[in-house]
């Protein structure tokens, strides 16, 4: 590998973005066709360097499989596709609504707090 090559992948780490959305989470979609903000999804996985999620029934897209060993019948399956991370808020259980988030710095590491209602999310 070369050295600009390693000095890239270096650099890339370094400045690699954080997002306070992680697998597991509850989140509302705030933009696109599954708007919704009343109602919570659950966070399937997150691509960081892409700053895009899978969310749980949103963004379903319609995919034709061929016949295989696992599905010898093939057919037409429908999934969840990735959407931008920034089309999803983090959702306050204890508010009942989508929250802001804030990282404060603990001895453990970083937590989670949502603005709203000052709670620390797990």
């Amino acid at each position: 590998m070369g050295v600009k090559r390693q000095i890239y992948f270096q650099m890339n780490k370094r400045f690699k973005p954080k997002f306070n959305i992680k697998k597991g989470d509850n989140v509302v979609v705030i933009a696109g066709d599954d708007k919704d903000r009343t109602k919570p999804r659950k966070v399937l996985s997150v691509n960081p360097t892409d700053a895009k999620v899978l969310i749980e029934g949103v963004n379903l897209v319609t995919k034709h499989l061929k016949p295989n060993a696992q599905n010898p019948q093939g057919g037409i399956v429908q999934e969840e596709a990735y959407i931008a991370i920034s089309n999803v808020m983090l959702w306050d259980a204890k508010a009942k609504a989508p929250s802001r988030v804030k990282r404060e710095r603990t001895e453990t590491g970083f937590s989670r707090i949502s603005k709203t209602s000052g709670e620390v999310i797990k």
